[in-house]
């Protein structure tokens, strides 16, 4: 269990865990490189019809509406379009992360509180230059307490307002890091599980080694199930966090 946790771990490639490249940085890398191709592709193969043709562009396309209408237009309004290119980058960075992660021996960038930690702070910056550029510096600070509240509650509710604030980057980073992390973990105990059982019929071949063998095929299928939970589970983590963001700009666009 030690080794599996710690193959999960930051493992510097070059320099060290505060300033080097990272495994997982690594593989943030291939997560970019391999958006990257599939948006050049995708424009690409759009621009040869004025009628969507073939999975991969309809595929694509439909993954844009979806953040276009039901993340940005659902929550923003009639301001989706200043924000759905930020909102979308988040939910594309996140998404092929989470997905690069699922190749075994990969590692999503998503895994590391580094990553999502920058993300929740990206998301948090933007929101409030949403707000100061909308009711200026004073202003937003001064809308964090609900008008018509006597002083002194007014001064205790922005308090509370001010650390709810700042405690979204925390929900933001974690809860994508947890499920990532955990995710995996778990997959790595039910692929362990199934070695097991395994192992001792590739050592010495027996009847009673291939009967225990057989015990395999249930961890196999357990793991099969939880892989398939994994690729649902990658999908919602980045709608959850792109949608929460897009609340987050909805409230400050609209502070009454």
């Amino acid at each position: 269990m030690e080794e599996l946790l710690n193959g999960f771990l930051s493992q510097p490639i070059k320099g060290n865990l505060v300033v080097g490249f990272t495994n997982y940085i690594f593989w943030m890398i291939v997560a970019m490189t391999c958006l990257f191709a599939l948006f050049f592709v995708f424009k690409k193969k759009q621009a040869q019809s004025l009628v969507p043709q073939g999975v991969f562009v309809n595929t694509m396309e439909s993954a844009i509406d979806f953040v276009k209408d039901d993340i940005c237009k659902n929550v923003l309004g009639d301001s989706w379009k200043q924000h759905f290119p930020f909102l979308a980058a988040l939910f594309f960075f996140i998404l092929i992360n989470n997905i690069v992660g699922l190749v075994p021996g990969a590692h999503p960038g998503t895994g590391t509180i580094g990553v999502t930690g920058a993300l929740a702070v990206w998301s948090f910056v933007y929101f409030v230059l949403v707000g100061c550029k909308k009711m200026g510096v004073f202003g937003y600070v001064k809308s964090l307490a609900p008008k018509g509240v006597a002083f002194p509650i007014n001064v205790l509710v922005w308090l509370i307002e001010v650390f709810s604030t700042f405690l979204r980057l925390i929900t933001l980073s974690v809860r994508l890091f947890c499920n990532m992390f955990a995710g995996h973990i778990v997959m790595g105990m039910f692929a362990i599980l199934a070695a097991l059982f395994v192992e001792p019929m590739l050592h010495n071949f027996s009847m009673m080694a291939l009967g225990q063998a057989s015990a395999s095929i249930f961890w196999v299928l357990m793991l099969i199930a939880i892989y398939l939970v994994e690729i649902m589970v990658a999908v919602i983590q980045a709608y959850v966090f792109t949608l929460l963001s897009s609340v987050y700009i909805q409230l400050v666009e609209q502070a009454h």
